[in-house]
């Protein structure tokens, strides 16, 4: 019975490999797909209308942004207390460096942006400068329906009295001084502020201990002097930054403040440039020393006197 069942399971064994649909397959596989992780979505920019937008805008100039780390725009704003819902002027706004960012930011937020520029009647340089000016930020739809104004010995209003909520300067205070209209430049700010409306001035700063020219003519200006122009205008100091300090600046430089970035002079005003001139020592300086102050209009007050 062993042998028997030994060769019958043989033969058994045989006859299943010798046909092919008895041997059992193994089962089929199924491909394997690959799970993508989804891409992140790339970080979202700042929301349109925000002060951070405007400073970070495409349309500025790359040699504009590139200023930034001098001048601290989003900062020095932020410490002036600007409202892009309200009204703003920008006195003496030169090329429109800080136009770029406070034109769009106030159109964004439904706020009038004005600028006060060189009066064009003045000279044909200023006809030719603020005619510059006014194509340059022509595009409503980016900057909005920008007012024109002027400041000088002989203009008018900056604006309706009593109608801006906010004036600012940047670096404009040694010009006044030299042209002399200093003292009504700050009475025509007043005359057109809000009671309770905020004046900024961000200026090159010369040390207190250095002797003051009337005329600035280095470009630089005390603090204390500043805060004397606007005195006796009618504000009151409310604050003092050091957003735009440079302490490698001392402000003795052989063409004054121009001597330093962006300008670089290398000669004295209306010479021909020195091309042997070494800007090395300045340009390791950077831009200048700048005091950064605020200023209010009081709520209760009488009016400013005038400046003739």
């Amino acid at each position: 019975m062993r042998r028997f069942g030994f060769v019958g399971c043989l033969l058994v064994l045989l006859a299943a490999c010798s046909n092919p649909d008895a041997v059992k397959k193994p089962p089929a596989q199924e491909p394997q797909t690959t799970v993508q992780e989804p891409i992140p979505a790339p970080p979202p920019g700042p929301a349109v209308g925000s002060l951070e937008w405007a400073v970070a805008g495409p349309w500025r100039p790359q040699k504009e942004r590139d200023r930034d780390i001098w001048r601290h725009p989003q900062d020095t704003l932020k410490f002036c207390g600007v409202d892009p819902a309200k009204t703003i002027i920008e006195v003496w706004p030169g090329g429109g460096w800080y136009t770029q960012i406070l034109a769009p930011w106030v159109k964004e937020n439904g706020g009038h942006y004005i600028a006060a520029g060189l009066d064009p009647q003045s000279s044909p340089r200023a006809a030719a400068l603020s005619t510059q000016f006014a194509n340059r930020f022509a595009d409503a739809d980016r900057y909005g329906d920008i007012s024109f104004s002027s400041l000088s010995a002989t203009s008018g209003d900056l604006a309706p009295p009593g109608s801006a909520d906010t004036v600012l300067t940047f670096r404009n205070v040694h010009s006044w001084m030299a042209r002399g209209m200093a003292e009504k430049a700050f009475a025509d700010f007043y005359k057109a502020l809000k009671p309770g409306g905020t004046l900024c001035v961000v200026e090159h700063r010369l040390p207190g201990s250095r002797l003051q020219d009337p005329q600035a003519r280095t470009g630089y200006v005390q603090e204390e002097m500043v805060k004397a122009l606007a005195k006796e205008a009618g504000f009151t100091l409310a604050a003092e930054s050091q957003i735009n300090a440079n302490p490698k600046d001392k402000a003795d430089h052989p063409f004054g403040v121009w001597t330093l970035p962006p300008v670089r002079r290398s000669a004295a005003l209306g010479a021909p440039e020195n091309p042997q001139f070494d800007h090395s020592p300045f340009d390791a300086i950077g831009e200048s020393d700048r005091m950064t102050l605020r200023f209010i209009k009081p709520k209760e007050t009488s009016e400013a006197p005038t400046h003739e």
